[in-house]
């Protein structure tokens, strides 16, 4: 058993209703599932939306990921409780977790250590059911286009071109591309489709943007599924599925509610991918965490390059939010990754290492305040790490003006946070954030791909095939230029290669392909070899999980 599943199992949670009542929230507004956790009522969101004030708005975002680990959920956690804990009333908004890489390669994505949001074999697994209700939609819509295709097809949809795909929330490879309706005239027409992963899918990217049931019905309605011949586009809309998806939405769009190991209120909900959607929780979560609370704090999937240059040019703009402060998590392990340690050698003391690999950090501060987010940076503490090597970060940090503050919070809970959370709160107070997307809307879609391949990847340029910039054109024709572009992407590098670490600069970013996301209101630019349906590892994680003799499951996390 793993030392955060052991801690996890050994605290003593508090009823969902007594962590309501600290959030301000009523008992009749609760709908619980269980003891431990509730959805929050969708009337009593849109009243409290209107009646009070909303707080401050704290990004936690990271360097790029490494197997060494950095801790961004563990440290938007302890960040929430250490605020809790200095007299704020903070309230934590995160992402649900997708069965994917809980099975795959990741684990759970509820924390670690004294920071974590429980009940964590709950959240990691299937929670409240809404991933189910947005697979459930997205393939409703499948199963009515192929209907459609059978009895007449009298919307003229060209079967070469449809593209909507149907979706599962697991990592499967072996459906990435497939051949349905075989086995004869009564099962339709043959044609290649293919799978994406749920957390991929536009469904749950209209879901977590939606501001309110209505607005996510209409973004239903607007997901384009096909094209006929004329190249016109056909919609959910027009194929009646709009109405039967958000009925099957409607208790799932509800906010989820738990606690962390300390009491403090979280809010679970939603979960799209950062390297292939937007990569962040639900706005109606994150609204309400903001008129119930005086500062909250939410993460965005991944690193800073992808994870929060998606929220705030994404998220912020569609949704009008404007965040107050910006943590940035990094480990000496993992800096010591990027300046080319191999992660069995993690153990010695290389300054010279971290040096060279603080370069990536030094890249995501500098492109944070691009958006006019002045940084805070969190190092996350390992046992293995030496004060020479702290002391590494910290100057390289001070040199460009940054607080880098030492966080235990995975050893000690909150108090292990409580400078970090004193460290926001004086930016807060400061008033030093002037934030503004990276791009206007205006722009042409090539030019704001370009400007963030240019300005968050440093890349030289974007490659763009003659084919996908007709298609871009062809979007810009049909009234969708001045939408936002969502870049997918390997999370591992500032460029397409997973490989290249630390801070590459020179390359050329290449767009394999552009896709409409109509409903969900951005372009998907996909680029390098990144999939949209993961593969499982070699050895997966679900070859270690079990349950045990008294029905426990053993090796989630």
């Amino acid at each position: 058993m793993s030392i955060d599943l052991e801690i996890a199992r050994a605290a003593t949670l508090q009823p969902i209703g007594r962590i309501a009542d600290r959030a301000g929230i009523p008992q009749e507004a609760l709908e619980p599932h269980g003891k431990y956790k509730a959805k929050v009522a969708l009337d009593f969101v849109s009243r409290v939306r209107q009646e009070r004030p909303a707080g401050k708005l704290v990004l936690v975002t990271g360097i790029n990921p490494t197997p060494a680990g950095e801790g961004k959920s563990t440290t938007t956690v302890g960040l929430g409780d250490a605020l809790n804990a200095i007299g704020q009333r903070a309230m934590i908004c995160l992402r649900e977790p997708s069965l994917g890489p809980c099975f795959g390669v990741k684990g759970g994505a509820t924390g670690g250590g004294h920071a974590q949001v429980v009940p964590m074999e709950d959240i990691n697994l299937h929670f409240t059911g809404d991933f189910h209700a947005i697979t459930a939609a997205n393939n409703l819509l499948a199963a009515m286009l192929d209907n459609h295709l059978y009895w007449g097809n009298s919307l003229g949809i060209d079967a070469r071109r449809i593209s909507w795909r149907r979706a599962l929330d697991m990592n499967d490879r072996a459906l990435r591309g497939i051949v349905g309706s075989l086995g004869g005239v009564a099962n339709g027409f043959p044609r290649e489709d293919g799978f994406d992963i749920t957390v991929a899918s536009e469904v749950m990217a209209a879901f977590c943007l939606a501001e309110d049931l209505p607005d996510l019905q209409a973004r239903l309605g607007r997901m384009i599924v096909a094209q006929r011949r004329d190249g016109s586009a056909v919609t959910a809309a027009e194929l009646k599925a709009d109405g039967a998806m958000a009925v099957l939405l409607r208790d799932a769009f509800a906010p989820n509610l738990v606690q962390t190991l300390a009491g403090s209120p979280a809010l679970v909900h939603g979960g799209p991918f950062a390297n292939i959607a937007h990569g962040c929780n639900s706005v109606i979560a994150t609204k309400l965490g903001l008129h119930l609370s005086d500062v909250v704090v939410t993460e965005a999937g991944f690193g800073a390059d992808l994870g929060a240059e998606k929220f705030l040019d994404i998220k912020c703009r569609l949704a009008g939010l404007s965040p107050d402060a910006c943590v940035i998590v990094a480990t000496v392990r993992a800096l010591k990754m990027h300046g080319g340690v191999a992660k069995s050698s993690l153990g010695a003391e290389d300054v010279g290492a971290v040096r060279q690999g603080v370069v990536n950090l030094v890249r995501h501060v500098e492109n944070m305040r691009k958006f006019g987010l002045p940084p805070v940076v969190a190092l996350n503490r390992f046992t293995t790490d030496t004060e020479a090597e702290i002391a590494a970060v910290q100057e390289a940090m001070a040199g460009l003006g940054v607080e880098a503050i030492l966080c235990t919070h995975w050893a000690d809970g909150a108090a292990g946070a409580v400078p970090l959370a004193e460290a926001v709160m004086r930016q807060i107070g400061q008033g030093a954030a002037h934030f503004a997307p990276l791009y206007p809307d205006a722009m042409p879609l090539a030019d704001k791909l370009r400007r963030i391949a240019r300005e968050i990847y440093r890349a030289r340029d974007v490659a763009i095939p003659a084919a996908v910039a007709a298609r871009l054109a062809r979007f810009e024709d049909d009234g969708f230029g001045k939408l936002p572009v969502c870049i997918a992407k390997t999370q591992y590098s500032f460029s397409a290669d997973p490989t290249a670490l630390g801070a590459p600069e020179g390359h050329v970013l290449p767009v394999r392909e552009v896709r409409l996301s109509a409903g969900a209101g951005f372009v998907v630019a996909v680029c390098g070899d990144v999939m949209t349906m993961p593969g499982l590892p070699r050895v997966p994680a679900a070859e270690s999980i079990r349950l045990d003799a008294g029905g426990r499951i053993e090796g989630l996390f």
